[in-house]
C-alpha cells in the first residue's frame, strides 16, 4: 500500500475592495497572501457590528471605544477586540499577539498586531494607528 502525502501551499487571493484597475491586464487588482490577510484584517478591525447588510456579528467594537477615555483600560479592551474579531472571522490568521499603546496627547492609540498565516511559520507584524475621526 503506497503513502501519498500532499504538501499544502495555498495561496490566499481577494479582491481590492477599491476596484483599482491593473494597468497592464485591465482587470481589478488581486491582493495575494499576507497583503489579502492584512486588508481583510483591516476591514475587519474598522467594520461596526450591524454595519454589514444581512450579517450583522461581523465586526467589532473599537470605533466606540476610541470615543473613551484614551488610558491602559481602553488599550486592553482594543486588544481583547481585535483578538476576538480575527479569532472569529479570519480563518486565515492565527494571532500571536496585539499591543495598544495610547498616547493620550495625540488622542490615538497604536497598534502592534503580530499574527501567522496558517500556511506559513513566519509571523507577519502589521503596525497602525486607530484614532477618532469626529
Amino acid at each position: 500500500m503506497a503513502t501519498v502525502t500532499i504538501e499544502s501551499d495555498r495561496t490566499f487571493r481577494d479582491l481590492d475592495l477599491n476596484f483599482t484597475i491593473h494597468p497592464v491586464k485591465k482587470d481589478v487588482n488581486v491582493y495575494r497572501n499576507e497583503f489579502a490577510i492584512i486588508n481583510s484584517i483591516k476591514n475587519l478591525v474598522l467594520t461596526n457590528h450591524y454595519e454589514r447588510p444581512f450579517q450583522p456579528e461581523i465586526g467589532s467594537n473599537i470605533r466606540r471605544l476610541l470615543f473613551e477615555q484614551v488610558d491602559s483600560v481602553t488599550a486592553a479592551q482594543i486588544e481583547r477586540e481585535i483578538t476576538e474579531v480575527i479569532g472569529n472571522f479570519e480563518p486565515r490568521a492565527q494571532v500571536s499577539k496585539v499591543n495598544a499603546i495610547p498616547s493620550p496627547d495625540e488622542n490615538l492609540y497604536k497598534i502592534r498586531l503580530e499574527f501567522f498565516l496558517i500556511n506559513s511559520s513566519e509571523p507577519v507584524t502589521i503596525n497602525f494607528f486607530l484614532e477618532r475621526i469626529r
